[in-house]
């Protein structure tokens, strides 16, 4: 599928749209290292280390690997990774138990694609000490056995905690053959369905945040569902039992119906149509990058027409309000000459906002590209 773009050069396919994307993360927030990239654009205040974020980035340009087989996207996925653990004082570990879970899923798949037999062992020990110092440090039974979210809040357990414990869990024993990990990606699984999935699918995010088993029925956020989403996949490819794939369309049908509006997701844990603030990002920015990527891996198995319509309708949104041209646009002092010379060759930079019905406001975290990237890719896959 093609369209002609008004402003732009030519004709983009949805892989070119794709592209656009990636290059558009180095173009707006490319700095030199030890940063790599300036948490948002414009604007260089690049305090906070989002370990997390970059987690994501890593699985983005793993994405852009296997979709083009370039392997200048296999290194910047290795720099990315590498950058984490640089940044965070050469330690693969922190204090928050979801964030070691999407950098340990991340170097999962850059395992898989590292073809060097002594890199591609060396990732994979790091993913095996980062899921046994979450379980050693994490697992407990406050509120039942289950996943807590930082070890600074022992009983606060939550879906962004256990959701990635079970997706990694059943990938680990399949890939080992060893049974505990999907013995314990069960637990997980189990505990979440017993306390935060709805009898319609709907996922809710935690309990226990401020003592107490007070559920946070308030935030309705789409990652949670992607999360549930994704690990039901992954126990259907463990097990083989398709009730887990009924259960991944029931939740994703469900979102789609509770947390979109006019084909696309709005403002997470909201759905006001209200004044767009002056800046876009934060943790709340990737949110729904999650559920493009697990929606993903339910459509790899099974047709849900309401899914790829969403996909399709919501890309078709941020295409539509999320293009800047190129000239237009500020670029920082570590943007790469390759992400400059192929976005100058478009005409056009991906610049949007949370809201993807909406031109961006004046101040966009790179979160939120990241969610754009991952829509892309999908849609990319998708047509």
């Amino acid at each position: 599928m093609t369209t002609t773009l008004p402003g732009a050069r030519g004709v983009l396919t949805w892989a070119d749209r794709a592209d656009v994307a990636q290059h558009s993360l180095d173009l707006l927030y490319g700095a030199p290292e030890p940063q790599l990239l300036h948490n948002a654009h414009p604007g260089t205040d690049d305090t906070t280390f989002n370990y997390w974020w970059l987690a994501h980035v890593v699985d983005c340009r793993l994405d852009a690997y296997g979709r083009t087989g370039d392997p200048a996207w296999l290194d910047a996925a290795r720099t990315t990774a590498a950058n984490v653990r640089g940044r965070n004082d050469g330690s693969l570990f922190n204090d928050y138990f979801d964030d070691m879970l999407w950098y340990a899923l991340a170097l999962l798949r850059l395992a898989d694609a590292t073809p060097d037999d002594v890199e591609r062992a060396a990732v994979e020990g790091d993913v095996l000490a980062l899921w046994e110092h979450v379980v050693d440090h994490g697992w407990n039974d406050h509120h039942g056995a289950s996943l807590s979210w930082r070890k600074q809040q022992p009983s606060y357990k939550n879906t962004p905690a256990n959701g990635p414990l079970v997706i990694l869990g059943a990938r680990l024993g399949r890939r080992t053959g060893e049974p505990r990990y999907l013995e314990r990606a069960a637990e997980a699984l189990a505990w979440l369905e017993a306390h935060l999935v709805g009898p319609d699918g709907f996922v809710e995010d935690g309990l226990g945040r401020e003592g107490g088993d007070a559920v946070d029925t308030h935030w309705r956020f789409t990652y949670n569902q992607g999360l549930y989403i994704g690990a039901c996949v992954e126990m259907y490819r463990s097990t083989g039992e398709r009730d887990w794939l009924d259960r991944a369309e029931r939740t994703a049908v469900t979102s789609v119906r509770e947390l979109a509006t006019g084909g696309v997701f709005r403002r997470e844990g909201e759905l006001v149509d209200d004044d767009v603030p002056d800046t876009a990002g934060g943790d709340v920015g990737l949110f729904k990058g999650v559920w493009y990527r697990y929606a993903a891996q339910l459509l790899d198995e099974r047709p849900v027409p309401e899914v790829a319509d969403l996909v399709r309708s919501s890309t078709d949104a941020l295409w539509a309000h999320g293009l800047v041209p190129f000239d237009d646009v500020a670029r920082p002092d570590g943007a790469t000459r390759t992400a400059a010379d192929v976005l100058r060759g478009a005409g056009v930079v991906l610049r949007p906002g949370d809201d993807w019905a909406r031109p961006a406001p004046t101040q966009v975290g790179y979160s939120t590209v990241l969610s754009a990237i991952m829509a892309l890719e999908v849609r990319a896959l998708l047509d």
